[in-house]
């Protein structure tokens, strides 16, 4: 019996806020709405100009994707890079993200994997602790009551220490030394015909090619996310996982065409409380290097 109570007492105790790894990084509008007077809170919009011109969450910056990649460089450069640590500490400062910023990142047109890859940026900058994702996007606000905003925010900068980078970029070494390896799982976001071989990325002038890289599973981002900018149900995604042959203490590492889908696979990956790694270079660089493929026409 004061087994029994012990027990019971034990459960009752479990704080009512315990929250699982996606609570801790979705937000609803609801939640967004309640802070819009927060001065430390961060809202940015990923999208384009006319899209932001358009309308936005009031106080939200427009962030575009090549605001925080290294510049493209070379003859035949590979596009959103990570960029070096201090760079974009000065970029991420000149949007008013400090040291007590809480940071909401929300999609717009341009799709869930554009808002993920900033997510990801982020979480790679020491940062993750303190961003969200607004699932749903600007559709989602707007469909909540909230209201759009045609006003650019005057943006005072951030007073942002050095960047504590966390190692979640990946090389095609990397790769190649952990396929098929115990506690890491590769696996590709693309849709299931490049995957398979049946279609080619890349430039018309410059394919990809066929296929995946060799020992790597698929987990299109578009099986954990939805058309509406949300990410699919929870056992959904924890299924696409399991069938990819991914177990609890596994380390999801993801590539997808040039590294932007592949992270929406890893948010997807986050809130299962999964390790993640990004294989930045993607299919572009395996492509280039040579790198062993395979399909499953």
């Amino acid at each position: 019996m004061r087994v029994v109570l012990a027990l019971l007492l034990l459960i009752l105790a479990q704080p009512a806020w315990a929250e699982s790894a996606r609570d801790r990084l979705v937000v609803s509008p609801a939640w967004v709405a309640k802070r819009l007077s927060d001065p430390d809170l961060v809202i940015l919009q990923v999208g384009d100009r006319p899209g932001y011109q358009a309308g936005h969450i009031p106080g939200a910056r427009l962030l575009m994707l090549s605001d925080i990649a290294a510049p493209s460089t070379g003859p035949e450069p590979l596009i959103l890079q990570m960029p070096e640590p201090e760079a974009l500490r000065a970029r991420l400062a000149a949007f008013g993200v400090s040291d007590k910023s809480k940071i909401v990142v929300y999609p717009t047109r341009e799709g869930i994997q554009s808002a993920t890859r900033v997510v990801f940026t982020l979480d790679a900058a020491g940062l993750g602790q303190r961003t969200f994702l607004l699932e749903g996007g600007m559709s989602a606000w707007t469909a909540s009551g909230g209201k759009a905003s045609t006003e650019a925010p005057v943006i005072t900068p951030g007073k942002l220490s050095a960047l504590k980078m966390r190692p979640l970029v990946v090389d095609a070494a990397f790769v190649r030394e952990h396929t098929g390896k115990p506690g890491y799982v590769v696996v590709d976001a693309r849709a299931p015909d490049f995957y398979s071989g049946a279609r080619a990325g890349g430039m018309p002038s410059k394919p990809h090619k066929s296929g995946h890289i060799a020992g790597a599973a698929s987990v299109p981002f578009t099986s954990v996310t939805t058309s509406d900018f949300k990410l699919a149900a929870a056992d959904e995604i924890a299924a696409r996982f399991k069938a990819a042959g991914v177990k609890s203490g596994d380390t999801v590492v993801a590539y997808c065409h040039v590294g932007q889908q592949a992270t929406a696979t890893i948010f997807a990956a986050r809130t299962l409380g999964l390790k993640i790694l990004l294989y930045d270079g993607s299919f572009e660089e395996w492509s280039r290097l040579d790198g062993a493929v395979e399909t499953s026409k």
